[in-house]
């Protein structure tokens, strides 16, 4: 999946990505907004920069989020 600037998301799941740190599973459930999608690179294992609601911004792997509509 292409993310992009401005996308809202949710932290679906925890990551498989080797990348996903133990604090990280506290995220699951969280929701925010794409504000640094790697465009250039556009691999699924990539991490892709999310501002999440009262939480922070994250670089996260793109296997645990999901775009909202």
């Amino acid at each position: 999946m292409v993310f992009h600037k401005g996308q809202m998301v949710r932290v679906r799941r925890r990551s498989s990505d080797e990348s996903w740190e133990e604090y990280m599973d506290g995220l699951v459930g969280s929701r925010g907004m794409v504000t640094d999608p790697d465009s250039q690179i556009n691999d699924p294992d990539s991490l892709i920069e999310v501002s999440l609601e009262d939480k922070g911004t994250f670089r996260l792997p793109q296997d645990c989020l999901e775009v909202l509509e």
